[in-house]
């Protein structure tokens, strides 16, 4: 009798596990914050979640150039982006299929796309991260054209990463007549150019320069670890342009295979819980939905002054403006 009840036992557990199946997701948040919530929603559902991670090298292009390839046969079932943009790019090439999570119900319609492709959580924040022993201080990126400030000054690699999503933003908010001409001024100004965010960072932080815009957990991290560092909050009186602010996104795969499962693991990463999870994790994402408790060195998003930008037209503005970029570079 006892054998039976143990057959049965087990084949109860197996249509379980068969029950609750799999989900393919592709990231390109940092697997070591990433890798955790994706374990838990894996205990609390589970679901068992198959993920392929970004490499460092390739950050965000990797799996979205991946995506497309796959287009006619979608091996994905969700992405997980650090940024919104290259959302857009998958969206505009219909690889993105709607879904209207109800988790998304209190985040800002400016971080959502407006056909429910896809839906932003847990943001960074662009910021100068500034020396302490610095004289003079930016108050906006568009000091970085400030002649007081000449040669005082770093930004990451326009071509790559968030600094080529806030020139977009710039190009988009500005015009393009304007940003040129605030680019042009940049260079005049004897503006270092770095490898990426976090190596600006560092430079900061040794006092090789006096300032750099970073996001936001670039300069956290160096704050934590004790470096005579301190950050500003660019663009925040009236009729400023206010902080770009980058959102992770989630969408879902059209032609997913698990689109159930993909639909609860969106629901998931939408959800409070794992807001306030990576807002005590290491990389200090600001929730974008209110009363969540965010890090505490870090300004809620409600309570800054947000560079308002539909992320769509960055987006189209990001593919238009490389050639520029690579010539502004160059010269």
């Amino acid at each position: 009798m006892s054998r039976i009840i143990l057959i049965c036992l087990l084949s109860f557990l197996t249509l379980g596990a068969s029950q609750n199946g799999s989900v393919t997701v592709y990231v390109s948040q940092d697997q070591v914050f990433s890798e955790p919530i994706l374990k838990d929603f894996e205990k609390e559902t589970g679901i068992k979640v198959k993920a392929l991670y970004d490499s460092e090298e390739s950050k965000s292009t990797g799996v979205m150039n991946r995506l497309l390839a796959e287009k006619r046969n979608p091996q994905a079932d969700i992405y997980w982006a650090n940024e919104p943009i290259r959302a857009e790019i998958l969206r505009n090439r219909g690889i993105l299929a709607p879904y209207k999570s109800p988790n998304a119900k209190g985040i800002d319609k400016v971080f959502k796309s407006s056909d429910n492709t896809w839906c932003g959580f847990s943001a960074r924040v662009r910021l100068f991260i500034v020396h302490k022993d610095a004289i003079m201080k930016p108050y906006s990126v568009m000091d970085y054209a400030n002649s007081a400030l000449e040669g005082k000054g770093v930004i990451a690699n326009p071509l790559f990463g968030t600094s080529t999503s806030h020139i977009s933003a710039l190009f988009t908010y500005l015009g393009e007549k304007t940003a040129k001409a605030f680019m042009k001024k940049m260079k005049i100004n004897n503006i270092a150019i770095s490898t990426s965010n976090g190596e600006s960072a560092d430079f900061v932080a040794s006092g090789k320069y006096d300032f750099a815009l970073v996001d936001s957990d670039d300069a956290i991290s160096r704050l934590r670890s004790g470096k005579p560092v301190e950050f500003i909050y660019p663009d925040q009186k009236d009729r400023q342009m206010g902080v770009f602010v980058v959102p992770n996104a989630v969408m879902l795969i059209k032609g997913a295979k698990h689109s159930t499962n993909a639909k609860k693991l969106f629901d998931y990463l939408l959800s409070r819980d794992t807001e306030a999870k990576l807002a005590k994790a290491d990389c200090a994402q600001i929730p974008l939905h209110k009363g969540v408790e965010g890090p505490k060195e870090l300004k809620s998003i409600s309570d800054l002054r947000v560079m308002q930008v539909d992320y769509a037209q960055v987006a189209k503005e990001m593919v238009k403006i490389q050639p520029y970029l690579k010539d502004w570079l160059a010269k």
